[in-house]
């Protein structure tokens, strides 16, 4: 029987009211939203200068657009008062730039630009509330820009009358079934199978409780280095994002160098499991992994990986293994992870005590915090690319859904977060960063990350909006540590799965050892040298640097059962 977590003594919340109201707005605080609003609109009205200031800027936008629709609404950019901001595809293609339709999309990028303004750079007014109030208006303007309407889309019209109006038909019944989907609590659906299109690296269950299963894979050489490598994924979704299929699997690409490698497969709670909470994913995560990966291969030492807040977590118990002077670690690669959350990106726009209050009265109703839940924040953050160009497709353009590519399938194949948990690390984390201020308690006693004396591998993303890589790279004033540090383009996922061969891939790196003077991140960059391709070899030479030389493939002892075992089957 796989080990039970200590159940907690903790009573219901006692806020029925509170609860319902909750659920009703998905966790979204009124009170923080309303309270932001309010500061905006008063430091606004107290600051006649920036008043004026938009007064003249409407002025210059509106006698702007006059010209430009007095002259035809002209093609060439020079004549056009306003361009799209850069990656906005939404008024990309030729049609746009043809009366009436030019004079929307410009007259449209005005008022957004317009928007922008108002809400931005007021006096008096937060930082936190400044940046906030800033994003919500975007996404309201996103909502009402003239491509995501049939009368305003020049392509839906076109459309339209080429398709006899099918388009629409095809239109509405997706939309129709969108909304069924969601009437029932159903989500997208992977298409790629678990164990046969998409986690196939050959491997064995060889440890399980309550809250992970181990996966041990088969080594693909006959010889490895002696020290193996345990990856802690994060438990926010499926753990097969690091082994998809053949040829994108960093899995499969590591056993290829001569690693062995073991994997945690996480439980995806329920809410029989709403107690659980950080210290029960240390306790039966990387600890309790540790401590079969040892005895396994007969190492003395294990290189650990972790990623997204996986690697949060192995932070957390590489600064305890540290503090009790346990040494089994040979090395930490942090994949896209952070210890620093002073600065931790968009994310952080919204969450503030009364938001974790609301969504802990959400998830003591619940018990966890859903994966839909979660996915319609990290959609907001790009909601021109993830929600609404979208809906222009499906609904307007009536065009089928694209095929899921491995990526895309492990999106959505969700995970739920324990209520506990969830609230635990969004409080010590995001609202206190008791990490990185030396004040997260484990087994009762305060961590430091100074405590890290172990050769550090981190890797940062350029476009990443859930940990931005500015937010990754603060392990460099934390860590007491050799860190070798990569910045990678892509986001936060196509960026740490980005295999040799993948197209217009490139990466930079510099290491900065413990006795060299401190970088800014900026100053980093500057320094850091770019390369073509992708990172992962540059990672298997800098794991093979500080790893002993090959020795015999070992054998895998017992079993549970094959990889990918059962937890990550669970819905």
């Amino acid at each position: 029987m796989p080990d039970a977590p200590p159940h907690s003594d903790q009573s219901s919340s006692g806020r029925p009211f509170r609860e319902r109201l909750a659920l009703s707005t998905m966790g979204t605080s009124p009170v923080s939203m309303l309270t932001m609003m309010n500061d905006w609109a008063l430091h606004l009205a107290s600051a006649p200068d920036k008043q004026i200031s938009l007064a003249r800027k409407a002025s210059e936008s509106w006698s702007g657009w006059l010209r430009y629709v007095a002259k035809g609404c002209p093609a060439e950019e020079e004549d056009r008062p306003i361009a799209p901001r850069p990656h906005d595809r939404r008024f990309a293609h030729e049609t746009w730039t043809q009366a009436p339709f030019a004079a929307m999309a410009q007259a449209f990028l005005l008022a957004e630009d317009y928007v922008d303004h108002a809400t931005s750079d007021v006096p008096g007014l937060s930082a936190d509330h400044d940046r906030a109030m800033t994003f919500l208006a975007r996404q309201m303007m996103d909502a009402v820009a003239p491509s995501n309407f049939l009368a305003t889309s020049p392509e839906a019209i076109a459309r339209t009358v080429e398709q006899g109006g099918m388009n629409l038909v095809h239109g509405s019944a997706a939309l129709a079934r969108d909304l069924g989907a969601t009437l029932r609590g159903q989500g997208p659906r992977p298409e790629k199978a678990v164990g046969r299109d998409v986690a196939v690296t050959p491997g064995t269950v060889v440890y399980r409780n309550h809250l992970i299963e181990l996966i041990q894979y088969e080594p693909a050489t006959s010889q490895v280095h002696p020290e193996p490598i345990l990856i802690v994924p994060a438990w926010i979704m499926k753990y097969y994002i690091l082994d998809l299929g053949p040829n994108n699997s960093l899995v499969r690409y590591l056993t290829e160098q001569g690693f062995t490698v073991f994997m945690i497969s996480w439980r995806n709670p329920d809410a029989e499991d709403a107690d659980l909470g950080m210290e029960d994913y240390l306790r039966l995560g990387p600890l309790a992994a540790l401590d079969q990966v040892r005895p396994a291969t007969g190492a003395a030492k294990v290189h650990t990986v972790g990623y997204c807040l996986g690697g949060t977590l192995l932070s957390i118990a590489a600064a305890k293994l540290g503090r009790d002077g346990d040494d089994r670690l040979a090395s930490m690669t942090l994949l896209a992870a952070q210890t620093d959350f002073s600065e931790a990106g968009e994310l952080m726009l919204f969450i503030n005590d009364s938001q974790v209050s609301f969504l802990e009265d959400m998830m003591a109703a619940q018990g966890y915090l859903d994966s839909r839940q979660m996915m319609s924040a990290f959609q907001m953050m790009r909601s021109n690319d993830l929600i609404w160009s979208r809906m222009v497709r499906s609904y307007l353009l009536g065009d089928d859904p694209a095929p899921m590519n491995d990526l895309m399938s492990w999106n959505a194949d969700g995970t739920r977060m324990p209520a506990r948990m969830h609230s635990q690390y969004l409080r010590s984390m995001f609202l206190n960063n008791d990490l990185a201020s030396g004040r997260y308690e484990v087994d009762g006693q305060a961590v430091s990350l100074r405590d890290i004396r172990l050769p550090v591998f981190g890797v940062g993303t350029e476009t990443d909006h859930i940990a931005p890589w500015k937010s990754v790279f603060k392990i460099h004033g934390l860590a007491h540590a050799d860190i070798t540090f990569v910045l990678t383009n892509g986001g936060h996922n196509a960026g740490v799965v980005s295999e040799p061969g993948h197209r217009r891939r490139h990466y930079r790196i510099h290491t900065t050892a413990d006795r060299d003077k401190a970088l800014s991140a900026d100053d980093w960059l500057a320094a850091a040298g770019r390369e073509e391709g992708s990172w992962w070899p540059a990672w298997s030479r800098w794991l093979a640097g500080h790893s002993g030389p090959k020795t015999a493939a070992p054998a895998i002892k017992g079993g549970l059962c094959g990889a990918p075992g059962t937890y990550v089957l669970m819905e």
